[in-house]
């Protein structure tokens, strides 16, 4: 259940793991078990994960620091990040889409993380609450001059329009789009469709819900027909609906990671499929 990202030779399983919940409460400071954090991270690796979604916003820099403890040097795994926020001093979130601080967000995901250059940057852009459709020229102008200077390999976006996608895929091979997805909110079914058909990566954040999570009488009924968790059925559900969507469902505790993963290899009956597609 592999994915190459176009025009390289990356290749990540589908269900990755995204790393933001392996900062303290409110994505900030240190989690109250760190060496659980990184049980969790190498458990993962060693249950086949090689795609690990993460940022130096997260903590800030607490995530990537101890991704860098638990795996480094990363043999095999393919670490992809975001720029484009800051965190205040507040554990406020604050747009940071200036050249001088796309340049600094990368040295910093490259110093905490211990690498020479990224594999995979996204540049986050929109609000806390969605995209906003604004020309992206001047921010991905400035990441695609990273990527000229070797620090970054390959370009990806967040929290952006299919207006915005198109824009960028006009200056820059874009090999990837983190948009929030899954059963309850699908504003981006056109898109993932559109960039299925030319093979760029979709990737779902908050693929349970996030903050809220996922609250479904018919996920529910149908996750007890398969004799499975709502959560897993959820996530077969985003791997099943395209064959261009990626997974990063991020956990804490290496039960829940492999009750995750377990999704992996769920089939969902086509009656099942549609009974969640009328959610």
């Amino acid at each position: 259940m592999n994915f190459t990202f176009p025009g390289t030779s990356v290749s990540v399983d589908r269900l990755g793991y995204g790393a933001m919940q392996l900062a303290g409460p409110g994505v900030w400071g240190p989690p109250p078990d760190v060496d659980g954090a990184i049980a969790v991270l190498r458990e993962a690796v060693s249950l086949g994960v090689n795609h690990i979604d993460t940022s130096d916003f997260y903590g800030p820099h607490v995530t990537n620091q101890i991704i860098k403890r638990a795996l480094h040097p990363y043999k095999g795994v393919t670490l992809v990040t975001k720029i484009g926020f800051k965190r205040g001093a507040d554990k406020s979130w604050n747009p940071a889409q200036s050249a001088d601080e796309l340049a600094s967000a990368v040295h910093e995901n490259l110093q905490n993380l211990g690498v020479d250059s990224m594999d995979v940057v996204n540049l986050r852009l929109g609000g806390r609450h969605g995209p906003e459709d604004t020309s992206l020229e001047r921010p991905l102008s400035a990441l695609v001059e990273l990527q000229r200077k070797g620090l970054v390999r390959h370009i990806g976006l967040s929290n952006v329009t299919s207006k915005q996608v198109a824009e960028a895929r006009r200056m820059a091979k874009i090999v990837c789009v983190q948009n929030q997805y899954n059963l309850a909110h699908r504003h981006d079914d056109a898109l993932v469709d559109e960039l299925a058909r030319d093979g760029i990566a979709y990737v779902p954040f908050f693929p349970l819900g996030g903050f809220t999570p996922l609250q479904s009488s018919t996920l529910e009924s149908a996750a007890a027909s398969l004799k499975v968790t709502p959560m897993q059925l959820a996530l077969a559900w985003l791997l099943h609906r395209s064959p261009n969507i990626l997974l990063i469902p991020g956990t804490k505790s290496v039960a829940h990671l492999r009750e995750n993963l377990a999704a992996g290899s769920l089939q969902v009956p086509a009656s099942v499929m549609t009974q969640l597609n009328s959610i």
